[in-house]
């Protein structure tokens, strides 16, 4: 083997990334294992590295302790709050008072983490930290001590275990992932007694079939179900409460498009666009939107019958949050001073204020001189009795206060520069809080997690959902809980249903790419069965014989369809309605040349299929003339075969073609003539008696 050569640039110079941004390099800290040196000796070698070289998360990180606040480092859309690795066990993670990993793996942990983070930065810091914890918890169960160069492929084996007994088949494969990501890396680093060659057994999980219990339960789990969807509508026409107001307002924003729930929580004050519709007296409704993953600003046109839903919520949301942003443009203008009432505007005057002055500044519900007790010593803000008074200093609570706000709060507030005085969704601090007094002077803005919370996320563990509040549950008498991104699942799922082209449901989800579309289409066996059945007859939605069924009286049309198509199962090129329980495929999937070929118009993916096959088809046909001309045996029968089959793939492009066929059209080839196994028996039987006189073999 050759040397091997490896480009490091210089510490200093500058790169340019993805041909836009350029930056300036680092200096590169990579470990190298010492040859001869034991794996413990390299363990400890790279540990030392990660703790006293590296400088991701922070120059200052404190490597000793056991919960590390990242969130400079790794910024989350639509999460505000805190990003915090935990060095806990496996089976402490979820706990109040997690336990923390044992030594020496402990410290291995922590150094992974840092040189990976340096090496292969995410977001997605979870799963790499749940094989981590994992591992160590194969290790110590296994009866060996926590210490990573004891790692073997059976503790690896073990881990394993441990994750897909724990977590959802998706989640274990992520994080079966990152173990098998760690066994190299500790191989290759020298870092294992016993080199381990290993791969991790769990597969990507299947989710592209639509018949059987676990499409029905993956579909449960990705769409809201009908009782959910009824208790949100309930929840909008009768909440008075802000939280009630604030939270089933945003579910109503998510149904009228298939948005991620950072973006809804990105929404300006200002985000509503009208536009008049060209040759009409009519105006387009819509909501501009700042988009996530690759997507860029736009407008979603809003449908008719969702309009006045959102302009509904569009204005309840205003009126619980308008405090808030006058709040925010006051400390806009006065970053270093305390928000006051007008009427208490004279306390700024005062070196001391009382208890009873300090209830006024800071909430607008009553709370007791104990609370204000407890809340001043949690802040630092000293009390003092003198001439019968409790007073505290005005400019201790100024800077208690300012420090509670979100940071910064003068310059920008969410991602994308969002001003907090224009943001749709802010908050005074504690009103989505039943229970906690609102803040008269602080201000929140809302995150993922409020939304989470307040449908449902976290009705066992203390936080009441709305739908809780409102004594409203699922059929089964379970409780209610939501997920935001089910809208957006539930959405994607009724546009396929409907015919939205594949290329008009990408750009309305926001997405840069329609291949993103597969992972939100959960129509199952049944709806595609059902849309084929609905438009046989109906030749406004059908092209082919299936579309002349309703001019033949013998059956009725929805009577005819039980009868003629009984099952359906994507293809290439659409749909195949052969009944496989009555007889195999007879044409060995040559669909094109199938009477039992249904195509539907606007179906991107199996249009770019189509027409990839017609140019091949045609490269096929020319081949095979040549070999015509260069008279090979037999090639004059894949000129017919070719031939015909080019011929049904252009009159195919041409109804695709057609602008007066409507996206969503049901379409069947006529005129195919498909192999019959009664004519080829036949034709067998008379050539062996045609050549019943011939010697020999034929």
């Amino acid at each position: 083997m050759g040397k091997v050569v490896q480009f490091v640039p210089r510490a200093g110079a500058t790169v340019r990334v993805n041909n836009d941004a350029v930056v300036k390099v680092r200096k590169i800290v990579q470990f190298l294992p010492r040859a001869g040196a034991t794996a413990q000796a390299n363990c400890d070698a790279f540990v030392k590295l990660c703790k006293q070289k590296l400088v991701v998360f922070g120059t200052n990180l404190p490597f000793d302790e056991n919960i590390w606040d990242v969130t400079n480092s790794i910024k989350l859309v639509g999460k505000n709050s805190a990003v915090r690795l935990v060095f806990s066990t496996f089976d402490s993670a979820k706990d109040k008072s997690p336990q923390h990993m044992s030594q020496p793996f402990l410290d291995f942990a922590k150094g992974y983490m840092r040189y990976q983070h340096a090496m292969r930065p995410t977001k997605s810091v979870g799963s790499r930290l749940a094989a981590l914890r994992a591992l160590e918890a194969a290790l110590t169960t296994g009866g060996l001590p926590a210490a990573p160069w004891l790692v073997t492929g059976e503790a690896l084996n073990r881990a394993v275990q441990k994750v897909k007994d724990k977590f959802s088949p998706a989640v274990a494969y992520r994080v079966g992932s990152q173990l098998q990501l760690i066994a190299e890396f500790m191989t290759d680093k020298h870092l294992v007694t016993v080199p381990v060659q290993w791969r991790c057994s769990l597969t990507r999980p299947q989710d592209t079939d639509r018949v059987g219990e676990e499409f029905d339960e993956r579909r449960k789990e990705k769409l809201p179900s009908p009782a959910a969807l009824n208790a949100v509508a309930r929840i909008f026409r009768l909440a008075t409460d802000p939280v009630d107001i604030l939270v089933s307002s945003a579910a109503g924003l998510l149904c009228s498009a298939p948005d991620r729930i950072n973006e809804l929580l990105r929404l300006d004050l200002h985000c509503e666009v009208h536009a008049a519709v060209p040759s009409t007296q009519e105006q387009s409704y819509g909501l501009r939107w700042s988009t996530s993953k690759g997507g860029e600003p736009m407008v979603k046109w809003v449908i008719g019958s969702m309009v006045e839903v959102v302009r509904e919520a569009l204005v309840k949301i205003r009126k619980v949050t308008e405090p808030a942003r006058e709040i925010a443009r006051w400390y806009e203008k006065h970053p270093k001073k305390l928000y006051l009432l007008p009427e208490f505007e004279h306390l700024r005057k005062c070196s001391r204020v009382t208890i009873a002055e300090i209830k006024e500044i800071l909430f607008t519900t009553p709370v007791t001189d104990v609370a204000i007790r407890t809340w001043c010593k949690k802040v630092g803000v000293d009390l003092r009795r003198s001439a019968g008074q409790t007073t505290a200093s005005f400019d201790e609570l100024q800077k208690a206060v300012i420090a509670l706000l979100p940071k910064g709060l003068v310059k920008k507030t969410t991602a994308k520069g969002l001003r907090l005085g224009n943001a749709l969704f802010v908050v005074q601090k504690n009103m989505l809080h039943i229970g906690r007094p609102t803040y008269r002077c602080v201000i929140d803005v809302v995150e993922q997690g409020d939304i989470y919370n307040r449908l449902g996320a976290r009705s066992t563990s203390g936080i009441l959902s709305i739908f809780d509040r409102f004594g409203l549950f699922e059929e089964d008498g379970s409780s209610i809980v939501l997920i935001s991104h089910q809208f957006r699942h539930y959405l994607n799922t009724l546009a396929q249903a409907g015919g939205l082209s594949e290329l008009d449901i990408a750009k309305w989800s926001g997405r840069a790419d329609i291949s993103q579309n597969k992972a939100y289409d959960h129509q199952s066996s049944r709806d595609v069965l059902a849309l084929v059945r609905q438009a046989i007859g109906d030749d406004e939605r059908m092209v082919g014989p299936l579309s002349r069924l309703a001019g033949i009286p013998l059956h009725k049309r929805g009577e005819f369809a039980s009868l003629k198509v009984k099952t359906a199962h994507t293809t290439l090129y659409g749909y195949c309605i052969h009944d496989f329980t009555m007889l195999p495929c007879q044409v060995h999937e040559d669909c094109i040349n199938c009477t039992e070929q249904i195509c539907v118009k606007g179906d991107k993916a199996a249009e770019i299929n189509i027409r990839s096959s017609q140019r091949e088809t045609n490269a096929l046909l020319a081949e095979a003339k040549s070999a015509v001309d260069d008279e090979w045996a037999g090639a004059n029968r894949w000129v017919e075969h070719q031939s015909k089959t080019l011929s049904r793939l252009n009159e195919l492009c041409a109804v695709l073609d057609d602008p007066n066929v409507p996206n969503g059209a049901i379409i069947q080839l006529s005129n195919v003539d498909p192999p019959s196994r009664l004519e080829q028996a036949t034709n067998q039987r008379h050539l062996r008696v045609n050549t019943s006189h011939l010697k020999g073999p034929v």
